[in-house]
This record gives structure tokens, C-alpha cells and sequence, in this order.
């Protein structure tokens, strides 16, 4: 993956020092932090490490403060409930990802004690890219799943609340990269001798004149 920022970021954590360390910039959390479909399958995510990422939605803002999110934590031991009623890659549907062997094996599924409305939307996508981000600064990585069976993982998890997106944690195993294109171009991601590209459209177009 680009310049090993992920594999360096987790050594980092693993085996910190006694000194500070320099927070990494906005910029790299951001470019670092990409839809991962393939995993490392002999990490192991650990409990703690959920914790730190799911934390981070005590200091999220929330619409009208009404922090409606929870969070259910699955580790490895309970990973095959929730690979077994998500779907990767809609885009590459002839590559059945992930691909054997780079399954995530760890997730935290968000809920909402209430009914789904804009603002507990506006909650879950900050909370959700925040909590990718801090990933990221450890280390890891992940992607957000909104295509899974509700019915089903509710069952599966015995949630006591609806579950509105997934969030698959693991240690990336596969190279992303962003292409610059215009807004008329072809955004669909694709895939390229192994590198997983994704079309961004450049600060031109985004800014209305």
C-alpha cells in the first residue's frame, strides 16, 4: 500500500516509545483511509482496539446532541455471523470479494435507538468517518457496508436495535489508489493487475462557479 503508511502506523502502536510521536496530518489520515476489501487474515483485531475506534464517538458532534448511535463490537469469534450476511465490491461482482483467504475478521455494527431520520444519517456518517480515521492512525483500516441483510444480522447478533451500517476493521491487504478525473468522467472504481483504483473528482470541478 502507498509508502506502508498503515504497516509503519501499526508498528508505531505495537511498540511505542516513551516519547510522543507527531500526530500525522488530516491529509494522510485521509488519503491512507480507503474502502479496504482484502485483509491480513492472520491479524487478529482485538477488543481494545475496537474500543479505541468506537471511542472516538463520545467526541463526535451529534444532531440536536441526541447521540443515538451504539455500537456492537464483533471479534474473530464471532466474525463468520456477519461475513455471512454482507456483500463487497458491487462493482466487481465477478471477483466475489473478498477474495478467499482476506476476509476482515472483526466489525462493529452501528445501531440507532431511534428511527432512522437525516439527523441520525448526519450522525452516523460523521461518526462512521471519524471512527475509519482513528483506524487508520493506528494502523488499521476498513470500510463502511451498507449492503448486508438487517433481518438477518439483527438475528444473527441479537441486537436489541436496528442496524443501519457495518464497519469491517482489519489490517489492509491490498494496494488502493486515487485517480484524479473530471466530474463527466466515469467514477466506478476498477481494478488493475492487483491495484484497486478509485476515480476522484479534481477541486475544479467540485467548487460552483
Amino acid at each position: 500500500m502507498a509508502d506502508n503508511y498503515l504497516e509503519k502506523r501499526m508498528e508505531d502502536y505495537l511498540h511505542a516509545p516513551a516519547t510522543r510521536k507527531r500526530t500525522p496530518s488530516l491529509r494522510r489520515l485521509l488519503r491512507a483511509n480507503r474502502s479496504y476489501r482484502g485483509y491480513d487474515s492472520t491479524f487478529k483485531v482485538r477488543e481494545d482496539q475496537l474500543r479505541r475506534i468506537v471511542e472516538v464517538a463520545t467526541l463526535c458532534p451529534s444532531a440536536r446532541n441526541q447521540q443515538v448511535l451504539r455500537f456492537r463490537l464483533v471479534l474473530s469469534d464471532e466474525a463468520d455471523k456477519v461475513l455471512r450476511n454482507i456483500r463487497l465490491g458491487g462493482a466487481l461482482p465477478e471477483l466475489h470479494l473478498p477474495l478467499p483467504g482476506t476476509e476482515p475478521n472483526a466489525f462493529v455494527v452501528i445501531c440507532s435507538t431511534v428511527e432512522e431520520s437525516k439527523y441520525v444519517d448526519m450522525d452516523l456518517g460523521i461518526v462512521a468517518q471519524s471512527m475509519l480515521l482513528q483506524a487508520v492512525e493506528i494502523g488499521l483500516g476498513g470500510i463502511c457496508i451498507g449492503a448486508f441483510d438487517h433481518a438477518k444480522l439483527r438475528e444473527e447478533l441479537e441486537l436489541s436495535y436496528e442496524p443501519l451500517l457495518v464497519l469491517a476493521i482489519g489490517r489492509p491487504a491490498e494496494q488502493i489508489e486515487l485517480c484524479e478525473v473530471s466530474e463527466h468522467d466515469n467514477l466506478t472504481y476498477y481494478r488493475n493487475e492487483g491495484v484497486h483504483y478509485v476515480p476522484k473528482i479534481n477541486i475544479n470541478d467540485l467548487i460552483l462557479k
